[in-house]
C-alpha cells in the first residue's frame, strides 16, 4: 500500500501567485484502518483516488515553479473535497463497491478522521494562501482532478477534459476558450460534474476568500501512466499560462449564498 501522510507539499516556497491543489492525489489509508475491507484492485481504481491527477499536478508545479498542496490519503477514508457537514464525507458504498471499514463510522470516528486527515490538508492550503497574500500576491487556485471514461453503466463520456466552476469565471471562461483552441480536444463546461458544490475545496478556499479559481478534470485513461501525465501537464501548462497572462486578478468580495 502507498504510505499514508495527510499532506504532500511541492515547492512550498515557489511562485506565490499560483497555487495548485489535488484533493484526490493518493489512495493511501492510515495504518490503523487497515485496508477498509476493500480489495487491492478496488483501491487502485477511481473510487479510492483520482488516477493520474497527482502526476499532472506535480508536472504543473514544475512548469510554473509554483507550490502545490496534495492530499495524502484516500477519499475512501474521508473526502477532502466535501464540507465537514456533507453526508457524503465518508462513503459506505461507492460506484457499487461496499466499503466495510466505513460501515460503523459513527460521529466520533468521523471526527477522528477529520482531525487526522481532512483538517491538516485544508490547514495546509490555508497556510499557503496566507503566505501568498502576505507577499502581496493573492494566488490563483487551480485544482486538478480526473474522472472515468464511463460511470455506473451510463453512456461513455465524450470529453477529454472539463473545467468546473461556480460563480467566479475569471479563470474558467478564458480557460475553456483556450482549451477549445486545441485540435480535436472535446472540452466540457461543468462536465462531467458540476462545480456548483457548496462546501467543496474551491468554495472554501476560492469563492469564500474572493480568489480566482478553477477545477480541471482530465479523463483518467489519458493520464493513467507517466507519459500521459507529462503530456497533459505540458498541454495544460501552455493553456493555463496563456490564460493567466491575460490580467492581474484581485481579491473580490466573497458572494453570499
Amino acid at each position: 500500500m502507498v504510505p499514508f501522510r495527510p499532506v504532500e507539499r511541492a515547492r512550498p516556497d515557489g511562485e506565490p501567485s499560483l497555487l495548485l491543489l489535488c484533493d484526490h492525489a493518493s489512495n493511501a489509508i492510515p495504518p490503523d484502518l487497515g485496508d477498509l475491507g476493500v480489495t487491492e484492485a478496488d483501491r487502485a481504481r477511481h473510487i479510492a483516488w483520482d488516477v493520474g491527477a497527482r502526476g499532472v499536478t506535480l508536472a504543473l508545479s514544475d512548469a510554473f515553479e509554483a507550490p502545490a498542496v496534495l492530499a495524502g490519503f484516500s477519499r475512501l477514508v474521508i473526502d477532502p473535497n466535501r464540507g465537514e457537514d456533507d453526508p457524503t464525507l465518508v462513503m459506505k458504498i461507492y460506484d457499487g463497491t461496499v466499503i466495510p471499514g466505513n460501515r460503523g463510522a459513527d460521529a466520533a470516528e468521523v471526527a477522528r478522521r477529520l482531525a487526522l486527515c481532512h483538517r491538516p490538508y485544508h490547514d495546509a492550503v490555508t497556510a499557503q494562501i496566507d503566505r501568498a497574500v502576505a507577499l502581496g500576491a493573492p494566488p490563483r487556485l487551480i485544482s486538478i482532478h480526473s474522472y472515468t471514461p464511463q460511470l455506473r453503466g451510463r453512456a461513455p463520456r465524450p470529453w477529454h477534459v472539463g473545467v468546473l466552476w461556480d460563480q467566479d469565471d475569471r479563470i474558467a471562461a478564458p480557460l475553456l476558450a483556450r482549451l477549445r483552441e486545441e485540435d480535436e480536444l472535446v472540452v466540457g463546461d461543468n462536465e462531467p460534474y458540476s462545480g456548483r458544490l457548496p462546501g467543496d475545496t474551491l468554495w472554501r478556499h476560492g469563492t469564500s476568500r474572493g480568489l480566482p479559481h478553477a477545477l480541471i478534470e482530465v479523463r483518467n485513461d489519458l493520464i493513467a501512466d507517466a507519459e500521459g501525465q507529462r503530456a497533459w501537464g505540458a498541454l495544460l501548462a501552455r493553456c493555463i499560462a496563456d490564460v493567466l497572462d491575460l490580467e492581474i486578478f484581485e481579491i473580490e468580495e466573497a458572494p453570499r449564498r
